[in-house]
């Protein structure tokens, strides 16, 4: 299709070619370059933000707390263990854990935890004789 709007002799045909490509590249640009340098710029803020006491997850999923921060290098300490530290870089946090994002066991149940329990029916209460029909 674009070749045939390409070979057109009119002077329109440049302009029809324009009308084509323009949209399909505002589209390309608004939904995928323009999040991700957003996604970009709100990673490297949380990063910049840290500070020690803060409990974060890595990158690859490892929970801890920050204890030390070497700004000359950029990297942190993070205690993942009582007593266990790991060394890393500061672009390997993932995100920064707040009160919100801890698991609350409470706000899990639902009206359908609690069951009223059943009592246990005898099958042989059920059966009746034949049907007889009259």
């Amino acid at each position: 299709m674009l070749q045939i709007l390409a070979q057109q002799s009119s002077g329109g045909g440049g302009l029809s070619l324009i009308l084509i490509l323009l949209p399909m590249g505002l589209i390309f640009y608004f939904g995928l370059i323009r999040p991700q340098q957003r996604r970009a710029k709100q990673q490297q803020a949380l990063m910049r933000s840290v500070e020690v006491g803060d409990e974060i997850v890595t990158t690859g999923g490892v929970f801890g707390t920050i204890t030390d921060i070497d700004e000359d290098d950029d990297v942190i300490t993070v205690e993942i263990a009582p007593g266990t530290e790991i060394r890393m870089l500061r672009g390997g946090i993932g995100r920064r854990l707040t009160e919100d994002d801890e698991y609350d066991d409470d706000e899990d149940e639902g009206p359908d935890d609690d069951v009223d329990e059943v009592e246990d029916h005898d099958a042989s209460d059920d059966q009746q004789g034949p049907i007889q029909s009259s």
